[in-house]
């Protein structure tokens, strides 16, 4: 298998091995231009004698016996541990008696590498992926404290002297309602001073307009059991008007909505808590830049390394 330093492609190996046959160069000086060994352009050659074109192609690097191989059974064993005990591998190569690479090899052959990606008490996975971007979004909000004028804790520390005087008034919290595309982890994202039925339902309306521009059409919503989704009237006739199918988690299972759970925990590390800011409405105005990069240039790993925009 070629790796990312190797010396000859397929295309530079035709061309050492037509130097060597067709152009009638010496075996030394072909691999003198392609900085390779003498053996190793005669191994070209010989293979490209042997099986043609074929044989100049990448070859995997898998040795043809392993030995040290742990047989079914242990496997087998690696894998019932996990399920009982529903730890990882640092844990179970003391309880096994394996090295921790054998362990996380076995887990991650049979789809158990990550423990997140299953729920613990029952250990059946919920890591799964729509078909199609609007199939289904995830809808949430996030608390965040405002923070005050020359800045908060994080800035000036915890003292007598930034406590909040006896009888001012609390500056409050901004709400910052989310919405993430279940396939292709493009966010749109609002700040709003509430999170009533009557916000939630006009951030919908908004959300799906912004999927709409972009030729996507949203079949429907996932959110927790928050009463502003699951009785308030402004937002179930919202979501009928849309044509919208309500998919609400079951109690006390906040993990099933863990697509926007996740990019909320993402935003506030990235945007709200990366910096110090100065004001309130200082952090507000770098939300906006933020949430464009996570969904333009932000490589998501769920996307296999590439923005969240590129799946629409």
């Amino acid at each position: 298998m070629a790796h990312r330093r190797a010396r000859l492609t397929p295309l530079g190996r035709r061309l050492l091995v037509d130097r060597v046959l067709e152009m009638g160069w010496t075996a030394a000086a072909a691999a003198d231009a392609a900085g390779v060994s003498r053996a190793t352009c005669y191994k070209w050659i010989r293979r490209f004698n042997a099986e043609g074109e074929a044989g100049l192609l990448d070859r995997s690097s898998r040795p043809r016996t392993c030995p040290g191989a742990i047989g079914p059974k242990a496997e087998r064993e690696i894998l019932a541990a996990r399920r009982r005990l529903k730890r990882g591998p640092h844990h179970l190569a003391a309880v096994l008696g394996r090295p921790r690479s054998t362990i996380y090899g076995v887990l991650r052959r049979h789809g158990r590498g990550r423990l997140d990606h299953t729920d613990r008490p029952t250990g059946v996975p919920i890591r799964y992926e729509r078909e199609r971007p609007g199939e289904l979004v995830h809808i949430d909000v996030k608390k965040l404290g405002r923070i005050p004028p020359g800045g908060g804790h994080r800035m000036l520390g915890r003292s007598t002297a930034t406590r909040r005087a006896k009888g001012e008034r609390r500056i409050g919290y901004d709400y910052i309602h989310a919405c993430v595309d279940d396939h292709s982890r493009v966010a749109y994202v609002e700040v709003h001073p509430d999170e009533r039925g009557e916000t939630c339902a006009m951030f919908l309306l908004r959300a799906c307009q912004f999927f709409a521009d972009r030729g996507v059409q949203v079949e429907s919503v996932m959110t927790d059991n928050a009463l502003s989704y699951r009785r308030s009237e402004a937002f179930l006739v919202m979501m009928d008007t849309l044509g919208i199918v309500h998919v609400p988690i079951p109690p006390y299972h906040p993990r099933m909505n863990g697509k926007v759970e996740r990019f909320n925990r993402t935003m506030v590390e990235e945007w709200a808590y990366v910096r110090l800011y100065t004001s309130n409405s200082a952090r507000l105005r770098e939300l906006r830049r933020w949430v464009a990069f996570y969904n333009s240039r932000r490589p998501h790993t769920a996307v296999g390394g590439r923005p969240p925009i590129t799946r629409l």
